[in-house]
């Protein structure tokens, strides 16, 4: 489910794509993470496929300290590469 900017759940959309960027840098399943942040699976897969999962800043915060990521960069939205365009 894709969330428009304006809808506040459209946090929740980037936050599970880097937590899963980061999960996925250090090599872990979503397995080894829920393990490690005392999460179920489940949990953390519905975070990451934006399952509508919404969390706590003390998860957001947990999951960061698991990752060994500062949490701001968790919550960072990735804006798409621009093109640039050269006229002659």
């Amino acid at each position: 489910m894709n969330f428009d900017r304006n809808d506040e759940n459209y946090v929740y959309e980037f936050i599970g794509k880097n937590i899963r960027k980061y999960r996925k840098q250090k090599g872990w399943t979503q397995e080894k993470l829920a393990t490690e942040a005392n999460y179920s699976k489940q949990f953390i897969s519905n975070i990451e496929n934006n399952v509508h999962q919404t969390f706590s800043l003390g998860t957001l915060w947990r999951l960061a300290l698991v990752l060994e990521v500062e949490m701001y960069k968790l919550c960072m939205e990735e804006k798409p590469a621009q093109t640039k365009v050269f006229m002659l």
